[in-house]
């Protein structure tokens, strides 16, 4: 039976019960959340799911809470908090209402648990400090989400209710805009791993459009890419592709003649015609048409080959 409640702990509140409350009231839009410490609101019933508050876990039951002796932990022993629990038991059904495709299911679950789920868990246990964030630990989304709490000197019955609300809406935004973006990478995944089959042997990676790349040629072990042609809004671009993911060094870079040049001057220097930028740090340039984009590509080929 759907339920009529959802219900989780009034007063203030934590990161951990506004995101479980994001994935609840996306899959029961119907349900009204109570926030309520009432002992006939947080005992289990049929109309209700009870989560961050009620002292018991029983998915069964439809009761979520981590701050009771004997909470389950995670494999590897990490704790859980509400927000992980209702992630675990309702996070792929979550998934399918953001109509993420059954194929990416299960290793969205995983890779969003892990990456998000997981930290609000270990920060709201305690087993995780704001603090390792160094400079940006005022900036991570549990502290920003407790900044819309209302001030000490509001006194107004409402004050916590209201502040829930509007910081209810704030987080849905990160979490689907998160998963949105997850999505989206293991669509690009996909479409450049074609894109790899179909290059062979060539140096030189052509996609339909701009995507996230690199991860996909790591994964397909293809070392032997270079560069990566792709259309944009009004004209074609040659990227390199980064050796590793947090660093700025090439496989290969673009010409050093070609260092900042634009217009005509590229033209020139490079002997193809469409050619219209090139940046002064050699990463990226661009060609109005795709052939004068392969060209330029092909040329970086060959004056990186000629120089190893």
């Amino acid at each position: 039976m759907a339920p009529e409640f959802l219900v989780t702990h009034s007063g203030g509140f934590h990161a951990d019960e506004l995101l479980s409350s994001v994935v609840l009231t996306r899959l029961y839009p119907q349900a009204r959340i109570v926030r309520s410490r009432a002992p006939e609101w947080i005992t289990p019933a049929g109309d209700r799911i009870i989560y961050d508050v009620g002292g018991a876990f029983d998915p069964n039951a439809r009761i979520f809470d981590h701050h009771q002796r004997g909470a389950p932990l995670r494999d590897d022993g990490q704790p859980f908090s509400s927000f992980g629990l209702v992630w675990r038991h309702y996070g792929q059904d979550y998934l399918r209402a953001l109509q993420v495709p059954e194929k990416d299911v299960v290793t969205l679950h995983q890779s969003f648990d892990q990456d998000f789920v997981l930290p609000i868990d270990l920060m709201d246990n305690g087993a995780l400090n704001p603090s390792a964030a160094g400079p940006l630990a005022d900036l991570t989304l549990p502290v920003l989400l407790e900044t819309l709490k209302p001030v000490f000197d509001d006194k107004s019955p409402e004050a916590d209710d209201r502040a829930f609300h509007v910081a209810l809406v704030i987080a849905r935004s990160f979490v689907e805009a998160n998963l949105k973006q997850d999505a989206a990478k293991l669509r690009a995944e996909s479409m450049v791993m074609e894109a790899i089959a179909a290059a062979g042997e060539s140096q030189v990676l052509e996609l339909p459009m701009g995507m996230p790349f690199r991860p996909a040629i790591v994964k397909a072990g293809a070392e032997h890419l270079l560069f990566v042609v792709h259309p944009r809004d009004q004209d074609w671009c040659l990227t390199g592709i980064r050796r590793v993911s947090d660093s700025f060094e090439l496989r290969a870079d673009l010409p050093k003649a070609w260092a900042g040049l634009t217009g005509q001057a590229l033209a020139d220097v490079s002997g193809v015609a469409g050619a219209t930028f090139c940046h002064n740090g050699r990463f990226i340039a661009a060609a109005a048409t795709r052939e004068a984009a392969l060209q330029l590509a092909e040329l970086a080929v060959a004056e990186h080959l000629k120089a190893v």
